[in-house]
């Protein structure tokens, strides 16, 4: 979870400003937390409630609550129109989207899974209850699928081949697409992307630095490939600790709190 928030935050600050190169300040006075951070944590809050009872509805449920909560503690932080409208409806049904904000916020549960298919099956849940399209869906199993593996040891030999097996083709370079790469906040155009910037990286912060650079939907593609690089490398505290100041003091206190639940 801690790396889908670093990576969110660092890439906050080149969505407005994209770089087309992996050099550029980690942080800079407009990196913030962005809503990739806020559904992250409401997706950890979620998990408790699937913990007490092992039930994918009940667990659906847990997320819609704490989704609407933390979305209304936390309203200017950059959600899309169609989430903003699910946000404040009345009855709260899925709307049939393939943004990438259903892969945004799911790594948590590959942290809380004892099983690859339990990931898949825990992150389809958090997807669907809004992103109950196919798409929207495959990039969250993708994302959670990659975070689990990379958590569990596997090499990047090993991720891309479950990948490719089960998800995306991943047949292209960072260099071969950075230079006409657009903003798009779709899964099928943003997951494969960030699941590549892991790939070829080679330290968190490369992973990181890989993502950005490529321009685009910087802040969530950075989120999701800090998730899996989190999992397979470990963070620098440094990196950690000043990404964790530009959380408020009770975000952090939630936050620390959650990645203590999920060891």
């Amino acid at each position: 979870m801690y790396g889908a928030i670093v990576g969110d935050i660092i890439g906050s600050a080149y969505e407005s400003n994209p770089t087309k190169d992996k050099h550029f300040p980690l942080f800079t006075a407009g990196s913030t937390f962005t809503d990739d951070t806020v559904m992250t944590i409401a997706i950890a809050h979620a998990l408790s409630a699937y913990d007490e009872t092992e039930d994918l509805h009940y667990f659906r449920c847990a997320v819609v609550k704490h989704m609407i909560d933390l979305g209304n503690r936390y309203p200017d932080r950059g959600y899309g129109h169609m989430f903003a409208r699910w946000l404040d409806s009345a009855d709260h049904i899925p709307y049939g989207s393939f943004g990438n904000g259903s892969a945004m916020r799911v790594s948590p549960v590959a942290w809380y899974a004892s099983s690859l298919m339990q990931a898949e099956a825990l992150a389809e849940a958090s997807a669907d209850v809004t992103h109950n399209h196919p798409e929207g869906i495959r990039g969250a199993k993708a994302i959670a699928a990659a975070v689990y593996m990379a958590r569990k040891g596997k090499t990047k030999s090993q991720i891309r081949a479950y990948i490719e097996a089960n998800y995306y083709t991943l047949d292209f370079t960072l260099d071969s697409i950075r230079e006409n790469f657009t903003f798009s906040d779709t899964c099928q155009d943003t997951v494969p992307v960030a699941i590549v910037a892991f790939l070829d990286s080679t330290s968190f912060e490369d992973a990181i630095r890989c993502a950005i650079s490529v321009g685009g939907d910087t802040d969530t593609i950075g989120c999701m490939t800090g998730a899996i690089a989190e999992a397979f490398y470990g963070i620098p505290d440094n990196i950690l600790e000043t990404a964790l100041s530009r959380l408020d003091d009770d975000l952090r206190a939630e936050v620390d709190d959650l990645a203590l639940y999920l060891e």
